[in-house]
């Protein structure tokens, strides 16, 4: 199948998905893998690749379908969420969650912790994936919410809004490096880096008031929970006896996020050597995790918990075990639609909608960024298809941006897009919903509309700037 045909099917597809889930209330699990096995039979991917095991010499190492979307999402991020988790649970449990929200507070006020979460999640995710930054601020937002009372609903939208922002804007996060380099600005990576920090402020400023309405139409059993009662919140500090230092309680957190970014600065910058080789190994995701994990566990001996740590590490694992695999679900879902021809479909098209200049870019990126649900995935094909801004023959020579500006524009534009709109098929959709104790239909209420938001500001912002540009 290819064409409007396959277009067609895949709308329906989502459309039946997500009346699965919300309308008849079936499990996401088996609504998304049901889905994504029913379409992938419709659309005609042969059933050898779709399920089956083929060991033959001739298809050896060829993945089929459900197992590659399956296991390449759990390669990619399950690990790191169990890791996260762990490094969450241990900043709970310890005390130094509170302590990190007593910090904020004072340095934002107590009338702002939606705005406080946001800014956190925003430099959080400049050089952590949005997906792992999310787990690890997330016993922040928890903190905050019992120390101000505010709501649960708009603070999960804050933090994954400020993670989201800087994920798909700013390098060395990297898609926004990947499509500055496609689009011929490896040399300007700073210009780039200022066109994000500049599109994300209207972004951020149009996701924070939307977290706010939204957060008064939902509520989640963390905003019913009467233990979370603001009069409970110095006796909720006295449990814990002595709170640990600024320093300690921060470590856990610090520490990933400092490896991580020295590892995106030495690949940015292309710098070798033996010192750079063990930086980008602990600038592993997984890896740098594991660091901030033996800063949790150290926490937790130095508050005398040590005993507790096989059951916290128990009672963790049972937490991020459905999320794995409703995300893992997402990732076949993903492949489906990848292997259905969609992307080489957009492709083979791509010069007749040309016409609509710097839009050209957040049109393409949406659609792709909608279909297979990878936000990063979106802005390397969309910049891919692009080209270089000064090649003669290049896509971006036909839309008119072709300057150094107008490509870091058209980059913002891709961004822009690929936040446009994250809903069942993103493994950050479901990170931000179950994380936030949120319904899959409250999900699409939040996490699906707040991305709209952004998008549609932020390339209302990119078209602003290109008029005088």
């Amino acid at each position: 199948m290819t064409g409007i045909p396959l277009i067609v099917t895949f709308v329906i597809a989502i459309i039946v998905m997500i009346l699965a889930i919300s309308k008849f209330k079936l499990h996401p699990f088996l609504a998304i893998m049901g889905t994504s096995l029913v379409l992938a039979i419709i659309v005609g991917i042969p059933l050898i690749d779709i399920a089956a095991t083929d060991t033959t010499p001739a298809r050896q190492g060829i993945a089929t379908i459900i197992g590659a979307g399956f296991s390449g999402t759990f390669a990619s991020i399950g690990i790191v969420i169990i890791l996260g988790a762990l490094v969450g649970t241990l900043l709970e449990r310890t005390g130094a969650a509170i302590k990190l929200a007593d910090m904020v507070v004072k340095l934002v006020g107590k009338k702002n912790p939606e705005l406080a979460i946001m800014i956190m999640g925003w430099v959080v995710s400049v050089p952590v994936f949005c997906d792992s930054g999310f787990v690890i601020l997330d016993p922040i937002r928890k903190a905050l919410r019992r120390k101000t009372q505010a709501s649960s609903v708009a603070m999960t939208v804050a933090l994954s809004a400020g993670l989201y922002a800087s994920h798909v804007l700013i390098p060395p996060t990297p898609g926004p490096i990947a499509a500055a380099g496609s689009l011929g600005l490896a040399d300007n990576l700073l210009l780039v880096m200022g066109m994000g920090a500049l599109i994300s402020v209207p972004t951020l400023i149009a996701a924070y008031f939307f977290a706010k309405y939204i957060g008064k139409k939902i509520t989640t059993i963390e905003d019913e929970d009467n233990s979370l009662v603001s009069q409970t919140y110095e006796q909720l500090v006295a449990e814990y006896g002595k709170l640990p230092s600024g320093f300690n309680a921060l470590a856990p957190i610090l520490m990933p996020i400092l490896l991580m970014a020295l590892s995106s600065v030495v690949v940015a910058f292309k710098m070798s050597g033996q010192l750079v080789t063990i930086i980008r190994f602990l600038g592993n995701p997984v890896l740098a995790l594991t660091v901030g994990l033996i800063f949790g566990v150290i926490l937790l001996f130095a508050s005398g918990k040590k005993d507790e740590f096989n059951g916290l590490t128990n009672d963790t694992l049972k937490i991020v075990g459905p999320i794995l695999f409703v995300t893992a679900a997402g990732g076949v879902l993903g492949r489906v639609i990848a292997s259905a021809g969609f992307v080489e479909y957009i492709r083979a098209n791509a010069a007749a909608i040309a016409g609509v200049g710097i839009f050209f870019p957040f049109i393409i990126s949406a659609i792709l960024k909608t279909a297979q649900g990878s936000s990063t995935v979106a802005i390397v094909t969309t910049a891919g298809i692009l080209g270089s801004f000064a090649a003669s023959d290049s896509l971006m020579v036909a839309l008119g941006l072709n300057t150094p500006v107008l490509a870091a524009l058209a980059v913002m534009a891709i961004g822009a897009g690929a936040m446009t709109v994250s809903h069942a098929n993103d493994s950050y959709f479901w990170v931000v919903t179950n994380f936030g104790q949120m319904k899959t239909e409250e999900g699409y209420l939040t996490q699906t509309a707040v991305t709209l938001v952004m998008g549609v500001v932020a390339m209302i912002s990119i078209f602003a700037l290109s008029l005088f540009l």
